[in-house]
């Protein structure tokens, strides 16, 4: 397996410094930290540069904070955008490209050109195309909280050499004693962690449908045995790296009745649905939108097209977003927020 050397003198280059800024402020432009960055700009790059070049830049402390995350309390650990989110983003910009080599195609979260609705795409196909009739479904039990950090070095170890690199690597893993939720570079890791075992599965097991977004787990088979061998290997492997399966795992039938509930959809044999819990707060959203004449209900209802626009919910979007607006047309017919209550009106039909 190659490893790669002499790495460092690209991640903390002046220009690759500013480019991770750019990159990291991305959304967050109005910021007061992000604002002051622009401002004194070649200060701060030259500064950052100095710590990075003399091994003196230390991880800074976390911001601990809880957040409802789809009915879950996730606890979010928070660094500040200078200098560390930037550090993070200078190291991806030339980590990255070095560690997707390493990633099987199936797997999603946090990777250039992928995403939930290519993960989607290709179950759907599975299922509803090549007609597979049975799925094993599995997530990790307490993923981030779990990944030991010694564990995480190993794996960095496998691709990267050099010295430097690896010791600003440690630097980021040791400020915490498992993968922090909320930190940039923590996703990737987390990928490369579960990496070993993508491989396995694809390549030694042979599992044709096995796809991974972070730390849930599909497989689709017609051979419900399989699945149940898939399932102990999963476990024994997992267990080799102190990982554990959530006990609410599942092995069922796909049919017209039974989907499979993943990333916010249930894909069918006939059909893709959104999720009842995403599909039961939309409507509760805009019931209120609509009750309380809120215009501004806008800015949801794009964010929900973008769910919407990949199932097989016409007539649910149908319905809610037309009595929005026709209430809307009537009332405020030259307001700002028209223009683009119509494009969602119409643009659903011409997908």
């Amino acid at each position: 397996m190659k490893r790669y050397n002499n790495l460092i003198e690209n991640i903390i280059d002046q220009n690759n410094l500013i480019k991770a800024h750019n990159n990291a402020k991305k959304g967050k432009g109005f910021y007061k930290e992000v604002k002051e960055l622009d401002n004194y700009l070649d200060y701060y790059i030259e500064d950052l540069y100095s710590k990075l070049s003399t091994e003196t830049f230390i991880t800074s402390p976390y911001t601990v904070f809880t957040k409802q995350d789809s009915g879950k309390e996730r606890i979010i650990y928070k660094l500040p955008y200078y200098p560390d989110r930037i550090v993070h983003h200078s190291i991806m910009q030339v980590l990255e490209p070095i560690w997707k080599k390493t990633l099987i195609a199936n797997t999603y979260q946090s990777i250039r050109g992928r995403g939930v609705h290519k993960c989607l795409k290709s179950i759907k196909k599975a299922v509803q195309q090549e007609g597979l009739t049975y799925y094993l479904q599995v997530d990790i039990n307490k993923f981030y909280p779990s990944v030991k950090n010694d564990i995480v070095k190993d794996v960095i170890r496998q691709k990267i050499k050099c010295k430097k690199t690896l010791a600003l690597l440690d630097d980021i893993i040791n400020s915490h004693p498992e993968l922090p939720i909320g930190n940039y570079i923590s996703q990737y890791l987390g990928n490369l962690v579960l990496s070993k075992i993508d491989h396995l599965m694809k390549e030694s097991i042979k599992c044709n449908h096995y796809y991974r977004y972070c730390d849930d787990i599909v497989i689709i088979s017609d051979d419900k045995k399989f699945l149940h061998k898939c399932l102990d290997i999963l476990s024994k492997e997992l267990s080799k790296i102190q990982l554990t399966i959530k006990k609410n795992y599942s092995i069922n039938k796909i049919n017209h009745r039974q989907g499979i509930d993943f990333l916010g959809y249930v894909v069918y044999k006939n059909k893709t649905l959104i999720r009842k819990s995403i599909a039961k707060e939309f409507k509760r959203k805009i019931t209120k939108a609509i009750h309380t004449k809120d215009i501004k209900g806008v800015d949801f209802l794009s964010a929900y097209y973008g769910w919407f626009r990949y199932a097989d919910c016409y007539n649910l979007w149908n319905k809610y977003i037309t009595i929005y607006y026709n209430m809307f047309i009537e009332s405020y017919p030259k307001h700002k927020y028209m223009d683009r209550v119509y494009k969602l009106y119409t643009k659903f039909n011409k997908r």
